[in-house]
């Protein structure tokens, strides 16, 4: 726990940048997910079951984000001025791990609706969906895991590499968008 309170104290101006940064990515994963949907209903509404499932989701996914980032600049400004953690300063991090072990199966969910819906829709290829598949199967896989995950267990790596798994499909997936 000293580590986590000496990172947060020293870095108070990038984890600043980067909490502002992330409520500007709840914001994009909303209009993602909701222009996703429209583009679905205009070509014919196959896969609208999926792209529903995908805002429904990513709106979950941005309000779980929300109360983890305001945990982490809770934690942000408890670490400043502190020479040891507090149990004020030990719960807010374990509240703000809570809630991200929470948020992995919601982004999973996004990710699978999301996945099979630009599928359903033939916007995407074969490859995608099986790449939404597998990556939003590690992220949902890795949710009952939550309570361990919270507690630093190194199963958060199955949601890592589902993460790393959607940030490959979401930039295929949008250049695909983009040219077509």
């Amino acid at each position: 726990m000293v580590w986590s309170l000496t990172y947060h104290a020293e870095n108070r101006g990038a984890l600043a940048v980067t909490s502002g940064l992330e409520a500007v990515n709840m914001v994009l994963l909303l209009l993602f997910v909701t222009a996703l949907h429209g583009l679905v209903q205009r070509r014919g509404g196959a896969g609208a079951d999926w792209s529903r499932l995908a805002v429904a989701a990513g709106a979950t996914l941005s309000a779980l984000f929300a109360l983890t980032i305001a945990t982490h600049i809770a934690v942000v400004l408890a670490a400043d001025g502190l020479s040891e953690p507090t149990p004020a300063f030990e719960l807010m991090w374990q509240l703000h791990a809570a809630t991200f072990a929470l948020s992995l199966p919601a982004l999973g969910a996004t990710f699978l609706g999301a996945a099979l819906a630009t599928h359903a829709s033939g916007l995407t290829r074969p490859w995608q969906r099986l790449l939404g598949v597998a990556g939003g199967s590690l992220l949902i896989l890795a949710g009952p895991g939550n309570l361990a995950i919270a507690d630093g267990s190194p199963l958060v790596l199955v949601g890592a590499l589902g993460l790393a798994t959607w940030l490959v499909w979401f930039v295929a997936t949008g250049l695909r968008l983009i040219r077509g």
